[in-house]
């Protein structure tokens, strides 16, 4: 029901967008100004009337849908309150990062201790917290934006810095598909800056690798994480080592 009325009140604003008066779309669909007023004003449009309506101004049903998307305000990052909410139960925060990274919900049943009861009591609180948008049939529209990321410093950023970059970081990266290397030396400033756009281009390339592959099965994907990090640094050990400035 939100998402017909808020097709409807596109279609207010292409009508008026367009100087398209009651009256006349009246006209058009053969009707009396006052029974076009009344669809509006109840939102009680049905399959067929709401067809025959944008037949009447040349407009499709998916291009209103896209239209609305565009007016949509996505989440570039969570507030402290969502984040607090994901961490304050690991499923949730599990459930999240599967929908952002393209699993459908039976999959998520399938390959993790969540029944259908679990599952549907979990996405209303993403609902709730405005993280998601709960359609019919437990389908899932997601809020975020395409460059979604957690907010720096904030308490799920923390987590994962504290945590799981240690346990991924944990590793001989020696397996199929693992790679790591370690590089050091001396940069200007204008080639660090350069090395920085490097790994933006190639964090943007992982991201929509990942978009053109969520249309493939779930058994052709793996789950991957890539960490791609540049700081001006010296090891502690070898700054131990260092002479001491004459005082």
């Amino acid at each position: 029901m939100a998402q017909v009325g808020q097709l409807v009140g596109e279609l207010k604003r292409y009508l008026k967008a367009r100087g398209v008066t009651y009256a006349q779309l009246a006209t058009r669909l053969r009707l009396s100004e006052s029974s076009v007023k009344r669809l509006f004003a109840r939102e009680t449009f049905s399959l067929k009337r709401f067809e025959q309506i944008c037949n009447a101004l040349g407009i499709e049903i998916g291009d209103l849908v896209e239209l609305m998307n565009e007016r949509r305000e996505y989440l570039t990052e969570l507030s402290e309150r969502q984040e607090a909410a994901l961490l304050s139960d690991t499923k949730l925060l599990l459930l999240t990062y599967l929908l952002i990274n393209g699993w459908a919900t039976d999959e998520i049943v399938a390959a993790y201790e969540i029944d259908d009861r679990e599952l549907e009591r979990l996405l209303i609180r993403l609902h709730r917290a405005k993280i998601i948008e709960l359609l019919p049939l437990n389908r899932v529209k997601l809020l975020t934006a395409r460059n979604f990321r957690w907010r720096p410093g904030g308490a799920l950023h923390k987590f994962f810095e504290g945590q799981v970059q240690r346990e991924f970081l944990k590793s001989a990266f020696a397996g199929p598909g693992e790679k790591f290397a370690l590089v050091g030396g001396l940069l200007s400033s204008a080639s660090l800056a350069q090395l920085g756009l490097s790994i933006d281009r190639v964090a943007r390339e992982f991201d929509e690798l990942a978009r053109r592959d969520a249309s493939l099965p779930l058994a052709e994907r793996n789950s991957c994480v890539g960490a791609f990090a540049l700081r001006p640094w010296e090891f502690s050990m070898f700054v131990a080592l260092r002479r001491k400035a004459p005082r």
